[in-house]
């Protein structure tokens, strides 16, 4: 995992390249409406796509994490599907009643049913390399959800900004894995609590997965200013074994950066420690990459300092393999 970790920078790269030898197909009809489907390592992506579509895309972009497509898919709707290893059972159900609708659908995937499908309907798929654990391959992932909505005209310019990124990861390397070990070593035997603003959430949400699955570490998220109207009143009293972590960014809005403030001085006397941590870059992509590869980095650590074995998820295996006797 460390060596995957490390080659986010290069993965993006590749990435970027697997994209540009892509056609991808006219669209029959302007897309009036966007649907990630996805779940896991392979869903996040969606998760902060989907994210910054609140902030830059002129149609509204939904994702889904289940079987079920919302209602409102019809021929009008790009549907974007994103398994990495091709057999998400979840992720096959919405492909399958996506092409019920008659909604524009574009797959990503190493492989597998869903490859298949795509192909037996004439549905594009771009393949990604496959082999390795999903939630070490969002570089690949994310850089074709990227592509696909800046090639269609959702979000202009994701590819040029994800480039740019790409330099500040390099240059940032070594900066950003002592940052994260440092973080690790604060909040390793801690329940963290990570709090950001909603146009992030997707790498707070990012950064509570990677700690589940890398560290096998118990935590959760939220957003301000949402908990400022309900969870903030669960710090009523001293949390020792809580870690706050607020993921601060050069742009959040002023009122949100305030109560960031706020909220960590109401905090910081009863958590066992609070961390606020600034991102690096100069726009929102540059950001979102930066947060990730710290994330994983910090989840990387984590798992050092508790002796765990990062690609060790056999408890999700025995779920699969209890859901595989069902019909």
């Amino acid at each position: 995992m460390k060596d995957l970790i490390a080659g986010f920078p290069s993965q993006l790269k590749e990435a970027v390249r697997i994209f540009q030898n892509q056609q991808l197909p006219l669209l029959p009809r302007p897309a009036k409406q966007v649907l990630i489907s996805g779940l896991g390592g392979s869903g996040i992506g969606g998760t902060i796509v989907a994210a910054m579509g609140q902030l830059k895309s002129p149609v509204p972009m939904w994702v889904v994490k289940d079987y079920a497509l919302p209602a409102w898919v019809n021929p009008e709707t790009l549907v974007i599907i994103s398994s990495y290893s091709g057999g998400t059972e979840e992720t096959l159900e919405t492909l399958k009643q996506a092409i019920q609708t008659g909604a524009m659908i574009i797959c990503i995937s190493s492989g597998g049913e869903v490859q298949s499908l795509a192909t037996e309907h004439q549905i594009h798929c771009i393949q990604i390399p496959g082999g390795k654990p999903p939630r070490a391959c969002l570089g690949y992932s994310l850089t074709q959800l990227f592509g696909i909505v800046d090639s269609y005209g959702i979000i202009p310019g994701l590819i040029s900004e994800m480039q740019n990124g790409i330099r500040l990861l390099e240059t940032e390397q070594e900066a950003i894995k002592a940052e994260a070990e440092a973080i690790a070593r604060s909040i390793s035997f801690s329940m963290p609590a990570i709090y950001s603003t909603p146009a992030y959430e997707g790498v707070a949400i990012r950064l509570r997965q990677q700690l589940n699955e890398n560290a096998k570490m118990l935590c959760w998220n939220h957003v301000v200013p949402e908990m400022n109207h309900n969870e903030l009143v669960g710090w009523a009293e001293k949390q020792p074994k809580i870690a706050a972590l607020f993921l601060r960014n050069e742009d959040d809005y002023y009122r949100n950066a305030r109560r960031m403030e706020i909220c960590r001085e109401i905090i910081q006397d009863l958590a066992g420690r609070t961390l606020e941590i600034f991102s690096k870059g100069e726009n929102y992509t540059e950001r979102l990459l930066y947060w990730i590869h710290l994330g994983d980095w910090i989840s990387w650590f984590a798992s050092v300092e508790r002796n765990r074995d990062a690609m060790e998820i056999n408890v999700i295996n025995r779920l699969k393999g209890e859901l595989s006797n069902l019909p």
